[in-house]
């Protein structure tokens, strides 16, 4: 049987740039849609043969904004993928929108192209936070989009939400829950604002603009936690709630270390034993595509200790968490150091374990990045005789 592929197509324009966002994308320049789509077009003629013995069963476009390039142009794209790529029929299809971006003849057409999955940034539902951080569209746009969608028979939809925006308070961001709620998507992200180097709200943080503090962070998150699970959307991961059989199949691939592909500038891919992300210039990116030239800005051979540092800060960012013999089969790496940090952390209520197998609660995931440093940390004193040992005892038994 065939091992399974994702595939990931970066469409880095967008109306407006949003002031939080640090991903490669260029507002207003229209002038290079059509080159642009027409250099992914080749590079993904290109790079199929290299996956003939895959089947692709995700394919995912992001942003920017993906409609940016036009609805027809991205119908395009897809019917490329599908033409030279071995995608499976019941594949998970997705394109992230804005509600401003969409119309309902245009859902239509990204429907009746293959599409069956939306990704759409709500935020909020206020919309005096919408204005705070530059996004360009309104809540009634969101609760527009969400009806044409439905009219245009999209049966997998997710809203992305943001706690921690300028003047938000937990008042605020409850209705902004119970306001996606009532949307009733099969799938809801919900993500801690972030301030990252390089973008307008950092320059507005420097000069002295509070945004709502790390207590209140937690308590937001807490709050989503609690309040999805008595709606019925089960964790998945430390951001990520979906109606049972609505997990996002595509972004497990990238938490679960399965194989994907991406294209366009910024693009990353994990193929072939080998990491490589693509040059972030769009305009570089065109130029390369049609000369030959290089594509890639970064490419590395994945050594076998890196990928089980891998395993233990991608899985433990899921609810499926990691498990001791599965990370001893795979890895040939000892346990015990770690078992010793998990057992620490059962005890202050932020892991807990079912037959070996070890996940983070949701306090535990508030200080996810604390504790898997840790756990690193311990990695490090694994040695591979003991867990040979181990190996030998268990084919014993």
């Amino acid at each position: 049987m065939a091992s399974t592929l994702g595939v990931y197509i970066h469409i880095p324009f967008c109306k407006s740039k949003c002031d939080y966002c640090d991903f490669y994308s260029l507002p207003g320049r229209s002038d290079l849609t059509e080159a642009y789509r027409k250099a992914l077009r080749t590079h993904i003629a290109e790079t199929a043969p290299l996956a003939r013995d895959y089947r692709v069963d995700t394919v995912y476009f992001g942003g920017g904004t993906p409609l940016m390039l036009g609805d027809k142009a991205i119908c395009d794209l897809l019917g490329q993928v599908v033409k030279r790529f071995r995608v499976d029929r019941d594949g998970e299809i997705t394109v992230e929108v804005n509600p401003d971006s969409v119309s309902l003849k245009s859902l239509k057409r990204l429907r009746g192209a293959g599409f069956n999955r939306l990704s759409m940034g709500m935020q909020s539902a206020v919309d005096s936070e919408l204005r705070a951080v530059g996004r360009p569209h309104t809540f009634h746009q969101t609760v527009q989009a969400v009806e044409w969608a439905r009219k245009a028979k999209f049966k997998n939809l997710s809203l992305d939400l943001i706690y921690g925006l300028p003047g938000q308070t937990l008042e605020s961001w409850r209705s902004s829950l119970e306001a996606a709620l009532a949307l009733e998507p099969e799938h809801i992200s919900g993500y801690g604002l972030k301030v990252e180097e390089g973008t307008p709200l950092c320059d507005r943080v420097a000069r002295g603009e509070l945004l709502p503090d790390d207590d209140f962070q937690a308590d937001a998150y807490l709050m989503m936690v609690e309040l999805l699970a008595q709606h019925g959307y089960e964790q998945y991961e430390i951001s990520n709630f979906a109606r049972p059989g609505y997990a996002s199949r595509h972004n497990l691939k990238y938490w679960l270390m399965k194989p994907y592909l991406g294209f366009g500038p910024g693009a990353h891919s994990d193929f072939g034993d080998r990491r490589y992300g693509m040059i972030r210039d769009v305009e570089r990116y065109i130029a390369a595509v049609a000369s030959g030239g290089r594509l890639l800005d970064e490419d590395e051979l994945i050594p076998p200790g890196e990928r089980a540092a891998e395993y233990l800060m991608l899985r433990l960012r899921t609810t499926r968490g990691v498990e001791e013999w599965e990370y001893r089969r795979e890895y040939l790496m000892d346990f015990d150091p770690l078992l010793a940090l998990f057992t620490q952390y059962e005890r202050q209520g932020w892991a807990s374990q079912d037959q070996g197998r070890w996940r983070f609660t949701p306090e535990g995931f508030l200080r996810s990045n604390q504790l898997i440093g840790q756990l690193l940390e311990h990695q490090t004193k694994a040695t591979l005789p003991s867990t040979l040992h181990y190996l030998h005892r268990r084919a014993r038994e």
